[in-house]
């Protein structure tokens, strides 16, 4: 694998997306930006050319520069298409999450003051055309709706005269993302390009990705990562795998036939790629050309490093942390020891600050857990609602994150939990991360959540929610004996244990606790 003459050219921002789209196109304008799981291809050269033939139909339409512009799209090549058509018309854009329905969208278009509206029509049996009726019907009146279906990838005819593009800031926001809202309410967050460009260059020099690399994309491209995931491409020259949903049963073995080599991208990914390599067994590799499992968005339990190293391949999980609004906080790489990957999140990004602030204001020491607060170029302009911004922006300019963990003596960050995700059992702090990582040792739990459940006598309970390994089971005694094998205090074993078959998460691979909770208090949390 050739590194020589990429390292300079995968730190370079450009000025906007468009920019990189152009930049790219004309180094390497047959290389490969992306597949997908129908057999089509894009190269760079294409690429550029489909967007700008797609801005051209979008301007005809009424699309212009400066219009807040709503997309709720799939991962499909024909977003990756929509997205640099829509920056190369200079619009503000705010990708949505496929999943949002009626009343989430609604606030969302109406909070932004959305201009338009842009949708797959209908896609897995929902009728986002209805859903876009309906917006225009009793929110936005003044809506503009447009529907792209797939195939829609537009060939040049001819040459292409696009429009001029005027009406956004290079130096304002260029993106409005809303956060996935496992806890509450989702936010709307501002970034310009130059956040999120910065951000994309730290996760490339932590995996040192460069034009030989093969990413799989199968979570929602409307996330933050999804964008930061086609800038890595047009910054390094790698490709990528576009699949629409992981979930699909075909989704393994079109893995398996592609040379992928960074095999993300949280650890509900990781965990499928290492259930499907022990089912298929070792004369069957699932990813022969693995280097590395790119991770983030999600705690990853400490032995599943191990667990993929040996029995799938590559140097182990390259796991970051941040946030939508703060992503790649800090980013680990592929030459940090395998020890320090393997429980931390890395050192702070190139440019990043990183405090650890305990409760009573002061910053901690190496090793001191307190909440994980920053400051740097990745930083979102704020929220969309900025009474908002208060809350979480100190005085000194750094956010705080709402996320506990500690700097080692090395200056790696290790994320222990968040300050919400705390069980107050009988007037004791229990740290449900902490329960989770000591279940998931046990060999036969395949994943694990740990929530507190409202108790009379102790004010919360632990109950722990468990997924097990094929032909495999447990039950309370094994989990208890377990912790009890391991001499861990006696007051962090949880109260009960629920067998169930998967764990609530949403399209980002996060586990949705909410849900869970509700779901356990409904059932009894019955062990």
């Amino acid at each position: 694998m050739e590194v020589a003459g990429v390292k300079v050219e995968s730190t370079h921002p450009g000025r906007s997306l468009w920019d990189l789209v152009e930049r790219r196109a004309d180094m390497s304008p047959g290389a490969l930006l992306a597949t997908d799981e129908l057999g089509r291809r894009l190269t760079f050269a294409a690429y550029r050319d489909r967007c700008r033939t797609l801005a051209v139909e979008l301007a005809a339409r009424g699309v212009r520069g400066g219009d807040v512009v709503s997309w709720q799209m799939p991962t499909w090549l024909e977003s990756l298409v929509l997205t640099g058509a829509l920056d190369f018309l200079r619009t503000i854009q705010n990708p949505l999450l496929p999943q949002l329905r009626a009343r989430e969208v609604g606030f969302i278009v109406s909070e932004v003051a959305a201009s338009w509206y842009i949708h797959p029509g209908t896609w897995r049996g929902y009728d986002y055309s209805a859903l876009g009726s309906r917006l225009v019907d009793d929110v936005v009146p003044s809506l503009g709706t447009i529907e792209i279906g797939r195939p829609h990838l537009p060939e040049r005819d001819g040459e292409v005269v696009a429009p001029v593009a005027t009406g956004r800031d290079e130096r304002t926001d260029h993106w409005y993302f809303y956060t996935s809202g496992t806890t509450g309410v989702p936010k709307g967050v501002r970034h310009g390009h130059e956040s999120v460009a910065a951000a994309t260059s730290s996760m490339c020099a932590g995996m040192q990705i460069v034009a030989d690399d093969h990413s799989v994309v199968a979570f929602p491209f409307t996330h933050i990562g999804g964008i930061n995931w086609l800038m890595a491409s047009l910054m390094t020259g790698c490709s990528l795998l576009v699949v629409e949903s992981f979930a699909a049963p075909e989704t393994m073995d079109l893995i398996a036939g592609e040379p992928v080599t960074l095999a993300g991208v949280t650890t509900a990914f990781h965990l499928a790629y290492l259930a499907e390599q022990r089912e298929r067994g070792p004369d069957r590799p699932l990813l022969p050309r693995v280097r590395a499992y790119p991770g983030g968005a999600a705690p990853k339990p400490r032995t599943l490093q191990q667990d993929l190293v040996e029995t799938v391949g590559g140097v182990g999980i390259i796991s970051g942390f941040g946030l939508t609004e703060f992503p790649m906080i800090t980013m680990n790489s592929i030459d940090d020891p395998a020890s320090s990957r393997a429980i931390s999140e890395g050192r702070p990004s190139p440019g990043v600050e990183v405090a650890i602030v305990g409760a009573d204001g002061r910053e901690c020491g190496p090793g001191e857990d307190g909440e994980i607060c920053a400051r740097g170029p990745h930083r979102m302009s704020g929220y969309v609602d900025a009474s908002l911004d208060e809350a979480v922006f100190d005085a000194d300019g750094f956010f705080h994150t709402g996320d506990l963990g500690h700097l080692d003596p090395d200056g790696f960050l290790v994320v222990t939990g968040r300050l919400k995700d705390v069980i107050v059992r009988k007037g004791e702090n229990i740290s449900a991360r902490e329960v989770e990582e000591l279940i998931f040792s046990h060999p036969d739990v395949a994943d694990v959540a740990v929530v507190g459940l409202p108790d009379g006598e102790r004010g919360e309970l632990v109950c722990a929610a468990v997924t097990v390994v094929a032909g495999r089971s447990v039950d309370f005694d094994r989990i208890v004996s377990h912790l009890r094998d391991l001499e861990v205090m006696s007051q962090k074993f949880p109260e009960r244990v629920v067998v169930v078959d998967e764990l609530p998460r949403n399209d980002s691979g996060k586990i949705v606790k909410s849900e869970l909770r509700d779901r356990l208090v409904d059932r009894g949390g019955t062990t």
